[in-house]
């Protein structure tokens, strides 16, 4: 290699200086020279001219600093890129919560729409028949006052012809021959003159128009609201010592404090609230949330075991702060607990959480859940009751097959709810928790399922309640959704009705004229609507007289195509006819025969015979149409816990969706 040559004349201490390469490690305040250090104290890069002015700063080699400050760079890139993801899904959750927005807008803007131009309608049909009332009103009185009318003139006209001829007669000559003329003039005038006329009024003046419009008018200046808040679930916080610690059996509350974005409490209800309480294996204790009406609400529970249970609380589908919960439960002592055979029924009955999801008002107290004994109770851990039920002539009906666990897939549930049966022979099953209906055959063979997630028309977020009209569409009442949505045969979607009426749809049901019974559990009362999505009536309030309901469950309909109606937290079974007047009330709390804790489904067979569901004691009753106590259909090789909806299936079974189990279990029934 050739050795470098200095030139002659260069000096040693020139040869020691080193300039940078442009743009590379320059330092900043002296052009031209290599920064080889970095001030520690200021953050900047020095060169030799630099070094006097940080003498007393903290240095370190540039390029120890320069690593440094690439991997702290790094290591905040890869934080933020970390973030891409969390944004990524948090973008795609608000679009949806924006296109669900947007699509519920459009919805409410049509039933607004549909809604006035029915009023419109309406009117018009009132306009229409007020002014045919008019004409024909009018038509009559004109009628007879035109009669007279024409009369007069008749009779003034006769009378002045006559009195002309005469006055023509009497200005002439009299004389022989014009004596016969005079004569007939005579006896004209004298008829003339006892002419009956129509000279006083047969008829008045009279038409008016009575319209009461004030009341009208201050009611449409009412009519509607738009429902809302400002709630957010990231906010939203629980509170209560239904969080810090629970007791088997009795019941425990838990508060929720609704907040906006900025933490400020709501001041206003109605907000989409849902609450679960999840048992160790996986079933759901349900409850019941009341709404206060001033952003509060209250959720109150009853968990029927010690375990390991947890509570989620969700706003608009979301966690709230904290959820999910994990509860503690505790046993009292025996001697706390103890109660005399004599009270535990009573103590039940004022005791009983609704099995559906939870309503916003009317909250009871709960005690046990089903299958579930305070000590004390002699009641039977088997579904047949005590063993002096089994003495009473039981239907000796088998287990034929059951369906079901609890999952998300094809044949498994999450809290199924209503069940209905096609004269096609299939097994519809309102599938609650997983958003869907799944369809069977008679034999159990799994068919399809329907329904996505979503508070958009089409889509289901609590089904609850199931039917088929007789032109094959599938009636899915939306307890959460407050509508009740009509699919096709298929599973497509057609239409929705109820939407602004409806609170809260537990169970449908169809009448021998095609009309769609829906029984709302949360405003307990019944509605029966066209097809169309028109209002025919609705009976029915809360309360416990004979025509009103607490929590509604279920309808079915008899031979007689009359409604019957499972009247849950008033223990009884009630029949009306179509217009809502009481045929039959039936039931009263209890474990006895003929007693209930908790109706749920009902079905009516092909003798008008009733089968009901008795959610609070697991157990399936039968009564004739007039109410009385026939017999129990035999579960007991296969206890029920919590039966829900009930069913008739074309080939005569009795189908039941046993909601604590996750399934469906089908048995024979003797009709």
């Amino acid at each position: 290699m050739e050795a470098h040559q200095h030139s002659p004349d260069s000096s040693s201490e020139e040869c020691t200086v080193l300039e940078a390469p442009p743009g590379k490690n320059t330092c900043p305040q002296h052009a031209g020279k290599v920064a080889e250090l970095f001030c520690s104290a200021c953050e900047c890069a020095l060169c030799e001219d630099c070094v006097p002015d940080h003498e007393e700063h903290p240095k370190v080699p540039l390029s120890q600093a320069l690593e440094q400050h690439r991997s702290r760079l790094q290591e905040r890139l890869g934080g933020v890129q970390n973030r891409l993801p969390q944004i990524s899904d948090a973008l795609s959750f608000i679009k949806e919560i924006l296109q669900q927005l947007t699509n519920q807008r459009a919805s409410i803007e049509e039933d607004i729409q549909s809604s006035f131009e029915d009023l419109h309608k309406q009117l018009d049909v009132r306009k229409s028949v007020l002014l045919m009332e008019l004409e024909v009103t009018y038509g009559l009185k004109q009628k007879v006052l035109q009669a007279q009318v024409d009369s007069l003139v008749r009779g003034e006209g006769d009378i002045t012809a006559s009195c002309t001829q005469t006055e023509e007669a009497l200005a002439g000559e009299a004389c022989a021959a014009s004596l016969q003329a005079e004569q007939e003039l005579q006896g004209r005038l004298g008829e003339l003159a006892g002419l009956g006329l129509p000279c006083q009024p047969e008829e008045n003046d009279q038409l008016d128009l009575l319209l009461e419009t004030d009341g009208l008018r201050k009611s449409i200046h009412n009519l509607g609201t738009i429902v809302t808040t400002s709630a957010v679930a990231s906010q939203s916080e629980a509170m209560g010592a239904g969080l810090e610690q629970c007791i088997v059996g009795h019941p425990a509350s838990v508060t929720i404090v609704t907040r906006d974005k900025s933490g400020g409490a709501c001041k206003s209800g109605n907000a989409i609230l849902s609450a679960e309480v999840f048992t160790p294996d996986g079933s759901i204790v349900d409850g019941e949330i009341v709404d206060h009406k001033n952003g509060t609400y209250e959720f109150v529970y009853t968990v029927p075991k010690e375990g390991d249970f947890s509570l989620a609380l969700r706003l608009y589908d979301q966690h709230i702060k904290g959820s999910p919960f994990k509860l503690t439960i505790n046993r009292l002592l025996e001697a706390e607990v103890e109660v005399s055979p004599s009270t535990t029924t009573a103590t039940n009955s004022a005791a009983y959480a609704t099995p559906s999801t939870g309503s916003s008002e009317g909250a009871k107290r709960r005690g046990k859940s089903p299958g579930q004994k305070k000590k004390g109770s002699k009641r039977a851990s088997s579904a047949l009751g005590t063993p002096r039920r089994k003495t009473q002539n039981p239907i000796e009906d088998d287990l034929i097959f059951r369906i079901g666990t609890k999952g998300r897939n094809k044949g498994e549930f999450t809290n199924l709810q209503g069940v209905a049966a096609s004269s096609s022979g299939r097994i519809l099953i309102a599938d609650s928790n997983n958003q869907c209906v799944q369809i069977f055959s008679n034999e159990g063979e799994f068919k399809s399922r329907f329904g996505m997630r979503g508070r958009s028309p089409g889509q289901l977020q609590r089904p609850t309640g199931v039917a088929v009209h007789p032109s094959g569409d599938i009636i899915i009442a939306d307890y959460d959704n407050k509508w009740v949505s009509i699919f096709n045969s298929e599973g497509k979607y057609k239409a929705k009705l109820g939407s602004g009426r409806l609170m809260g749809p537990k169970g449908v049901s169809v009448d021998q004229n095609g009309h769609v019974i829906v029984v709302d559990n949360k405003a307990c009362t019944v509605f029966i609507f066209q097809l169309t999505g028109k209002l025919i009536t609705k009976f029915g309030s809360r309360g416990n007289g004979d025509k009103q309901f607490a929590g509604p469950h279920f309808a079915a309909v008899n031979n007689n195509n009359e409604v019957i109606v499972t009247d849950f937290h008033n223990h009884s079974v009630k029949v009306f006819t179509l217009e809502g007047e009481l045929v039959l009330k039936f039931g009263s709390n209890g474990e006895g025969n003929g007693q209930f804790n908790a109706p749920t489904g009902v079905a009516v067979d092909v003798n008008g015979n009733i089968i009901v569901a008795d959610w609070g004691n697991s157990r399936i009753q039968v009564f004739d149409g007039s109410g009385s106590f026939l017999s129990y259909i035999n579960t007991s090789a296969d206890p029920l816990y919590g039966p829900q909806g009930l069913a008739l299936t074309s080939d005569g079974h009795v189908v039941v969706a046993d909601s604590g189990n996750h399934c469906f279990k089908v048995y024979r029934y003797l009709q």
